[in-house]
């Protein structure tokens, strides 16, 4: 998350204390900081170049584990940069000081090499405002008991990066986890076991850098039982494979998204042996906002126009924040969609996969991307469909977290809207009142946080089974501390207020960054319809807990 480098200014350059650049502290740089920071552009957070001519090696390993404490204290530099950005990064606490020398190292090198000023911070003395309703804490309370541990996929932090949840389509009660480094679990009972790993299968396939690399959802296709396809979304690093979405020549790919379809020889095997087929190849100009959700509607019975069809949500591979806004927000770019195919059909530009008739630009031309159902998306995060209705969390850039109601053709707004406000491309860290005359160009979001609350949406799931307190309430999360919020559903979603699940264990309320015993809670929430249970995962300790109670209390 933000590397926000901020602290104490200093009357002298402190560049010459610090350890010169390596190998290894370019790699940690690129592991953990690319996401969010470049040396010479303001990305998700501010550039890193010539940070540390302005601060002393001291005080940036201080704040770069423990990111809090400067704002808590009042460092005006530290609370302006707060304030620009709407966010204060995690801490990266278990990095050792050495390690965080060789990227301090690696900075002051590129600062050398070329030339970086640093970055000039204007003192914010504003108080922050709230652009929406405050989340609402309630009496309600849940119980969490363990379920189980993934085994860690790296000796470094995040010891697992555990994502997406999937039942066994016989609904067993078999569970399958996929871990963003290349692995699908299959949990039975209490034994976890890999069923799939692709980084034995895939060529150049990639988990880093970024947040938002490597394996990124998968979906057993509606009639798994009778045809064994599995569907799998994952990144590669570009060898100049072609690209089903390409742009111009001038600007960098940065990673191919690819979905494919995984056939299994026999769907009773607990280890997948087969062999796969590509549907589409993406190219995206950043290593943030991919190919990270798919999923199809289970509620959709045979001879249902809906059975069998494909979505997938594709954020704006970073193209806005990469200075291109103009590769999303269109409907002749699959950036920023969420596209709807028929897997086994073939009238697909390609041939590999089918567009439904019912899609709802299915009858433009002029290189419009029949694929799409919906567009103006930055980051889709979690689909979940519930009586009918399709809804889907969208992480924000710097303002608000949002849960929209997809409907067919609708645009979301992305990047010229966040929120119910306006945003121009060119300042992606402060947003404007809309134009009454402008206000229904857009889909209005179903709910939505500010980041006093939150930084980044963990998208949900509607909670249909046997513990009544939750019936009915659209549950869904903050991916960074791991916050629980909740949302009345009925009919006409007539409630868009967010409220807050507080977690209580042995009697005592205690949160996730308790419970997992990391600041950098990075939560998930998943959900068996078959069995009706409820899940909460993190992935700095690999662990998965089910929700075993909720029930109301007076609050204190």
């Amino acid at each position: 998350m933000l590397f926000n480098c901020v602290g104490r200014k200093q009357s002298t350059s402190s560049g010459s204390q610090l350890a010169s650049t390596d190998s290894q502290g370019k790699e940690l740089f690129t592991t953990h900081c690319v996401s969010c920071h470049t040396m010479e552009q303001e990305e998700i957070g501010p550039r890193l170049g010539g940070v540390t001519h302005v601060l002393s090696e001291k005080e940036l390993i201080a704040f770069i584990k423990n990111p809090n404490h400067a704002i808590e204290s009042g460092n005006a530099r530290a609370v302006s940069l707060s304030k620009r950005y709407k966010m204060i990064m995690p801490p990266f606490d278990f990095l050792k000081d050495e390690e965080i020398r060789s990227i301090l190292g690696y900075i002051t090198s590129e600062t050398k090499l070329h030339n970086i000023a640093p970055l000039e911070v204007k003192i914010d003395t504003a108080s922050n405002a709230r652009l929406a309703q405050p989340v609402i804490k309630t009496g309600l309370r849940i119980e969490l008991e363990d379920f189980v541990t993934i085994p860690p996929s790296s000796d470094k932090m995040p010891r697992t990066r555990i994502a997406n949840m999937r039942p066994h389509p016989s609904q067993d009660g078999t569970l399958y986890v996929s871990d963003q480094r290349g692995i699908i679990h299959r949990i039975k009972g209490k034994e976890v076991t890999t069923f799939l790993d692709l980084r034995n299968q895939v060529e150049d396939y990639v988990n880093e850098p970024g947040l938002g690399t490597g394996l990124g959802s998968f979906a057993f296709h509606p009639d798994y039982l009778q045809n064994g396809l599995i569907y799998i979304t994952h990144t590669e690093s570009p060898k100049g494979k072609p690209a089903d979405y390409k742009y111009n020549d001038s600007i960098k790919v940065a990673l191919q998204w690819v979905v494919s379809e995984w056939k299994i020889d026999d769907v009773k095997s607990n280890v997948f042996k087969g062999e796969r087929r590509e549907l589409l190849r993406i190219n995206v100009p950043n290593v943030v906002h991919g190919t990270q959700d798919i999923g199809f509607n289970p509620e959709a019975k045979k001879g249902d126009k809906d059975y069998g069809l494909l979505y997938i949500g594709t954020g704006d591979g970073g193209s806005t924040i990469s200075k291109h806004p103009e590769l999303c927000h269109d409907l002749h770019s699959l950036l920023g969609t969420i596209i709807r195919i028929d897997p086994l059909g073939n009238n697909s530009k390609n041939g590999h996969y089918g567009i439904p008739a019912d899609n709802p630009f299915v009858n433009d031309n002029g290189g419009v991307y029949k694929e799409i159902y919906a567009y103006g998306f930055r980051n889709p995060h979690r689909l979940a469909w519930h009586n009918g209705k399709l809804f889907s969390a969208e992480v924000g850039e710097s303002n608000f977290e949002e849960v929209n109601v997809i409907v067919k053709g609708g645009d979301y707004g992305w990047n010229v809207r966040e929120g119910n406000f306006g945003i121009s491309s060119k300042d992606l860290k402060n947003v404007y009142p809309v134009p009454a005359a402008e206000g229904g160009k857009f889909e209005r979001p179903f709910l939505q946080y500010d980041h006093i609350d939150g930084n980044a949406i963990s998208g949900g799931y509607v909670y249909e089974g046997p513990i009544a307190a939750l019936k009915d309430k659209y549950i869904f999360g903050d991916i960074v501390n791991g916050r629980i919020f909740y949302a009345n559903i009925d009919p006409k979603l007539s409630d868009q207020s967010v409220y807050e699940l507080m977690i209580v264990r042995d009697g005592k309320e205690t949160n996730l960054i308790e419970m997992s015993g990391s600041k950098r809670v990075d939560v998930r929430i998943e959900y068996d319809r078959f069995t009706k249970e409820l899940y909460i995962t993190t992935k700095s300790d690999g662990k998965i807990r089910r929700v075993s109670k909720a029930y109301a209390t007076n609050q204190p």
